[in-house]
């Protein structure tokens, strides 16, 4: 049984833990576009898109990847152009110069409409129509960022990846976790079968060290790890701050590189990476030490997606950064007690932070998020954990998860739609 187990938590590792290049929304938009326009078999005349509301606002600002350019409009013409479906998140690698100019035509000459979905079936919804002469092809995403829903040419359905609307809450492939689960899977299951994580954290690391390089978003990591010696000192609160904001900042400030995603979210496979990655790297922890770390850190953030969804008002960081804080646990020595109570530290103090989109400036919400994390993780090592008299934390770290999630979920939904609205309403 416990073999079965842990095949099925390492199945899920291998799917929620993946790849991606640049944004994962317009990405995915990008990715939906590419296979409606490989279904219809040429290049189309026109394209419309019918896009949720947090698809919407998770790509306005956000940096397409290799282009110098931002948003929508380039990442849907560059998935018509360049894109190929067969690299699911990494769809626009192979973006050049020659492809950016002629998605630049494709845009000029408005052959693009992009319309709000007002009333799609799920947050993270996207509905790709092509056109050319008399063909024309449909392609739909929903509920993940890369489950076709829907597959159509000429009105006929093709087979698509799954039968029909996607849902979270009933997903019969993926076991639902609990936190005492995510634990003793990290701390028991053998290392041989968790090597492969240590991955994650080594290509999140190269996009850091890309960004401490060059010049990304607003150059966050730099300014921390270049001026915030005289601040912090030669520390692991700065080589966390300074590795994982620059790595956000490469990301989302277009460049071409692989990130591993977390849950669908590249800032969030960051965050659930890098701090554990830094400092581990600074006591100088071993390989399995290391791998047991990001496999907890990474599954309690599954976990906590599992309840909040894919796409909502509550930004990602908080998800991330307190799966973070629960891996520094336990490189720093703690046990499962020191765990929940560095779990429920999170929640009392980051709950709240609201997802106005990705944008070069997550790159601070990220280094807010992972210094409670390191706060949060060492209160818990001093036997300080939050009570369930105070807020929404409660004696349960369970029923304190669910808590979180069900703020992010149900209670800031009005949230979601005045921040989108202020977005798309800006002078």
């Amino acid at each position: 049984m416990e073999n079965t187990v842990n095949k099925r938590i390492i199945n899920l590792i291998n799917k929620e833990v993946v790849p991606a290049m640049g944004c994962t929304e317009p990405v995915a938009v990008a990715l939906c576009v590419a296979k409606a326009v490989e279904l219809l078999g040429d290049k189309p005349d026109d394209i419309q898109l019918r896009l949720s509301g947090n698809i919407i606002k998770n790509a306005m600002g956000v940096g397409i990847p290799g282009t110098g350019m931002i948003g929508l409009p380039i990442a849907v013409a560059l998935g018509a152009v360049c894109g190929k479906s067969e690299y699911q998140l990494e769809v626009l690698r192979d973006v050049n110069e020659k492809a950016i100019e002629e998605g630049k035509k494709m845009i000029s000459e408005g052959r693009i409409k992009i319309l709000h979905h007002k009333t799609p079936p799920c947050n993270l919804h996207i509905e790709v129509d092509v056109k050319k002469g008399n063909n024309s092809a449909t392609a739909v995403i929903s509920g993940m960022h890369t489950n076709f829903v829907r597959l159509e040419r000429n009105g006929v359905k093709m087979s698509a990846d799954s039968g029909g609307q996607y849902d979270e809450a009933n997903d019969g492939e993926d076991i639902r976790l609990n936190e005492k689960m995510v634990y003793n899977f990290a701390m028991t299951v053998p290392f041989e079968d968790i090597r492969f994580i240590l991955e994650a954290g080594w290509m999140n690391r190269d996009a850091a060290r890309l960004a401490l390089k060059e010049d990304y978003g607003h150059g966050l990591g730099k300014v921390i790890k270049n001026q915030g010696l005289k601040f912090f000192g030669d520390t692991p609160i700065r080589h966390i701050l300074s590795m994982t904001s620059a790595a956000c900042d490469a990301r989302m400030g277009g460049a071409q590189v692989s990130i591993m995603s977390n849950s669908g979210s590249g800032n969030q496979g960051i965050t659930a990476t890098l701090p554990v990655v830094c400092y581990a790297e600074d006591i100088n922890a071993t390989d399995e030490q290391l791998a047991r770390a990001l496999a907890l850190s990474s599954l309690t953030s599954i976990y906590i997606k599992q309840n909040l969804g894919r796409l909502s008002a509550l930004c990602g960081c908080v998800v991330a950064s307190t799966g973070a804080s629960a891996g520094l646990v336990h490189l720093m020595g703690g046990g499962y007690d020191e765990v929940c109570s560095a779990i429920k530290n999170m929640v009392a103090n980051l709950t709240g932070m609201i997802c106005d989109g990705a944008k070069p400036a997550c790159a601070m919400k990220i280094t807010s998020g992972v210094s409670t994390a390191l706060m949060s993780a060492l209160l818990a090592m001093n036997g300080k954990c939050v009570s369930s008299q105070e807020g929404i934390v409660s004696d349960d770290v369970d029923e304190t998860i669910f808590n979180l999630a069900s703020i992010g979920r149900e209670a800031m939904t009005e949230t979601d739609h005045l921040v989108l609205d202020i977005m798309v309403n800006k002078g």
